[in-house]
């Protein structure tokens, strides 16, 4: 693929990344939920099959299998951390409401960055990034409709914070399914070391472990190659601000397939942050 990619193409491309990263969501509920499989299990297959996945493309693609020994380690880490966090959140926290807190964290941690790295953020992108987050403390805010676990609201803001720093060092791949197989590997020995300090026993089905592994094979490692084609020709600002339209989808993907309940709360905020993005990033020139 070219370095600079037709807009009409790269626009396909986040899209097709970004309905790829709301279905993890909803497999990730869906078998835990039902009790397919604990979250310790999903996250080990989903990782794991990742890395197969990605390791026959590479292979088909280069007709050999190079894995760095020096480099990803900081990325793979981050991966491995989000994967974790985001499987354990999911125990108590619905698919639309916790995707719709993972996304808003990454939207406030990759602003945080940018302004760090003086990214330029004009008016247009100030008041859109200021609409999107208020849908988001709307949902938040404390009201009678739903309760919220506290715990597994903090264990979706590290996974947040794990994706935004993944998504940021993203942004300097050169190519990113080689860059992707190294982290998804890599990030798989992190999970077998986390099975042998902290985990004492699993529970497996064929169900689970099948949507484990659509999800770590398709939605994850291709969703996640697609993506790291996409950032570096855009903004850390701008691809912070697309991906909170990840929640949206996956609210009215949960309404649809697991049957959670579509509350006034969750139309009212999932409007406001769609909006906001629309502001933030329509008329926006793409940098390539």
């Amino acid at each position: 693929m070219t370095k600079e990619l037709n807009f009409s193409w790269l626009l396909t491309l986040t899209i097709l990344a970004l309905i790829f990263l709301s279905a993890n969501s909803i497999l990730a509920k869906a078998a835990l939920v039902n009790h397919f499989i604990d979250a310790y299990s999903f996250t080990f297959f989903r990782i794991l099959s990742g890395a197969v996945t990605l390791l026959v493309l590479i292979y088909i693609k280069e007709q050999r299998i190079n894995i760095s020994k020096n480099k990803n380690w900081l990325s793979s880490f981050m991966l491995f951390l989000y994967a974790i966090t985001f499987s354990y959140a999911y125990l108590s926290l619905e698919a639309g409401l916790g995707t719709l807190l993972l996304f808003g964290v990454v939207q406030l941690t990759m602003i945080i960055t940018a302004l760090f790295k003086k990214e330029r953020i004009n008016l247009q992108k100030i008041i859109g990034i200021t609409l999107a987050f208020s849908g988001l403390i709307y949902l938040l805010f404390p009201n009678e409709e739903f309760t919220l676990s506290l715990f597994h609201c903090f264990l979706m803001i590290i996974s947040g914070m794990a994706w935004a720093i993944y998504t940021v060092l993203g942004k300097k791949s050169k190519d990113a399914l080689l860059n992707t197989t190294d982290n998804f590997v890599k990030a798989t020995l992190f999970v077998l070391l986390f099975y042998l300090f902290f985990i004492n026993s699993t529970s497996l089905s064929l169900e689970g472990i099948g949507l484990a592994i659509i999800s770590g094979s398709i939605t994850s490692s291709i969703g996640y190659v697609i993506w790291y084609q996409v950032l570096p020709h855009i903004q850390i600002v701008t691809a912070s601000i697309i991906q909170l339209i990840v929640p949206v989808i996956a609210i009215f993907l949960s309404v649809l397939f697991l049957n959670e309940q579509l509350t006034s709360t969750l139309i009212i905020s999932s409007a406001t942050i769609l909006s906001g993005i629309l502001i933030a990033v329509l008329k926006g020139k793409v940098r390539t």
